[in-house]
């Protein structure tokens, strides 16, 4: 197994920061989660991200900033999310639920006006 130095998996996370710009957006969705980048089910609740994304990673690990709430846009179990820059060009597909997911949300069960919060998130490189 190849290994990266701490400084290089850091330099990998920071990238991400650097593709998804200022005021990125990050949708949640139902169903099953397509290939990367691949068609997108049922958009249930879209938070518009931090500028920047995240502060710089430390320990292989990113952890980006907690944007404010989102209002639920249709009904629906959350399964996963996509993050685009604000232009809408894809940068991360990942798993979102409320425990065991990429990203920890208050609520699976999303309603039409429903608050809906981002309560963790953090992006991991591994390979050390």
């Amino acid at each position: 197994m190849t290994g990266y130095s701490i400084t290089l998996r850091n330099a990998q996370l920071n990238a991400i920061t650097t593709a998804v710009g200022n005021a990125g957006l990050c949708a949640i969705y139902d169903g099953a989660r397509p290939a990367t980048g691949g068609a997108a089910t049922t958009k249930l609740a879209e938070f518009t991200l931090g500028t920047p994304f995240a502060p710089g990673a430390a320990a292989a690990v990113l952890s980006p900033a907690l944007p404010s709430s989102a209002t639920g846009l249709a009904a629906g179990t959350a399964t996963w999310f996509r993050i685009t820059t604000s232009g809408g060009t894809q940068v991360i597909d990942g798993s979102a639920g409320t425990s065991g997911t990429d990203m920890i949300l208050d609520t699976a069960a999303i309603g039409v006006g429903q608050t809906v919060n981002m309560t963790a998130f953090t992006i991991s490189r591994g390979n050390a």
